[in-house]
């Protein structure tokens, strides 16, 4: 039976505590002069399988595997991971719970590890009052720090911070800000599927690929609206997931990962978005044969067209249908890893005698389960 045993960094743990108090608020409704629309639920069954190819020669592996994540929005119901191997369960430096294992001297060939699991998820419905909200004081701002701090791929310089104070036009409420960051993100960049025979993606999720191509993937997207959001002064962490489609329901295929956004307001707590999402949806583009399959799946209800509402919809709101498998970027494991930072844990990081190994598959199969 795998252990469960949890580290936590003491900034980590002293951050986590700093925003419990409003964390609590990140579901929020409309007030008593509208009769609040009920958010929608959903249950699903899922199987999360990687395979890891093992080198010939190999002395040690080591695996940091993406578990699923429970927060005010989602309920794990019977986890469990079938393995030939003990499996432990730690926190890495940004608070995420990760499975690990370790096999000295393996045998060539490959390794299993299967996680089963039921997931239900609430959708996330907020009506946001920037009235409601003010600029964080100094005991806030440094409570909050790491999340204002840049990455590898998220980086803020002098062109970043230009370009931010250029967007904001020195607006300070945080919810207005984020908006405008929002509104220039939606309209000045599109979603690589659109037109995937000149657009792309970039491998790593960059914000400067994303800034010089004004094109994507949903992580470039939100490391640039990350970028000059924390050049703004807004507390952002990028959250990594990924979305229950139900045009792969039942279907064994790797489903990929999406990235979204939660940024920081005082009174608010942590509240999310999804500009990419709002881009497939928000701005009117051609379906042809080559990118219709492509837009279906990057969407987590399915993609009928044009939808304006999505735009103030995914601006504090998400959808059901996703489940959350970390958050961060330049991550340190538990155990340590040897090689460098991990730049996102959306499926699996790996390492034969110490350096990162990519050669492995993932399989993310479910099956959605009537109330």
């Amino acid at each position: 039976m795998c252990s469960l045993q949890f580290r936590i960094k003491p900034v980590c743990l002293t951050l986590a505590l700093a925003c419990a108090a409003t964390a609590i608020s990140v579901r929020m409704f409309a007030g008593d002069a509208a009769k609040p629309e009920q958010p929608k639920q959903a249950s699903f069954q899922v199987k999360n399988e990687f395979k890891v190819q093992v080198p010939k020669g190999a002395r040690m592996i080591r695996m940091w595997f993406a578990v699923p994540q429970e927060d005010a929005a989602t309920v794990v119901r019977e986890f469990n991971v079938t393995a030939d191997f003990p499996g432990h369960y730690y926190r890495d430096d940004w608070g995420n719970r990760v499975g690990y294992a370790e096999i000295n001297t393996p045998a060539e060939g490959l390794i299993n590890i299967r996680e089963n699991f039921g997931l239900t998820r609430t959708e996330i419905r907020n009506t946001i009052d920037p009235s409601k909200t003010r600029p964080l004081t100094d005991p806030e701002r440094a409570a909050l720090f790491a999340y204002l701090q840049p990455s590898t791929h998220v980086i803020i310089n002098d062109k970043i911070k230009s370009l931010s104070a250029s967007i904001v036009g020195g607006e300070t409420n945080p919810i207005l800000a984020a908006r405008k960051i929002y509104n220039w993100t939606l309209e000045n960049v599109d979603y690589w599927v659109k037109d995937p025979d000149h657009l792309k993606a970039s491998p790593v999720g960059s914000t400067e690929y994303c800034l010089t191509t004004r094109t994507g993937n949903c992580t470039d997207f939100h490391s640039l609206f990350a970028s000059l959001s924390m050049a703004a002064g807004i507390p952002t962490r990028l959250v990594y997931g990924s979305l229950l489609k139900p045009t792969l329901n039942g279907v064994q295929i790797d489903g990929s990962y999406h990235c979204w956004i939660q940024f920081f307001a005082a009174n608010y707590g942590w509240l999310p978005l999804d500009v990419s999402l709002a881009n497939i949806y928000g701005k009117e583009f051609p379906v042809t044969d080559k990118n219709k399959k492509l837009v279906e799946l990057t969407t987590a209800t399915g993609y009928k067209g044009l939808d304006p509402s999505k735009v103030d919809y995914y601006f504090g709101s998400l959808d059901e249908r996703r489940v959350m498998w970390s958050s961060g970027r330049d991550l340190i494991m538990q155990p340590p890893q040897s090689d460098g930072p991990v730049n996102a844990l959306t499926k699996i990081y790996v390492e034969v005698d110490g350096k990162q190994s990519t050669d492995w598959t993932r399989e993310f199969t479910y099956a959605e389960v009537a109330k």
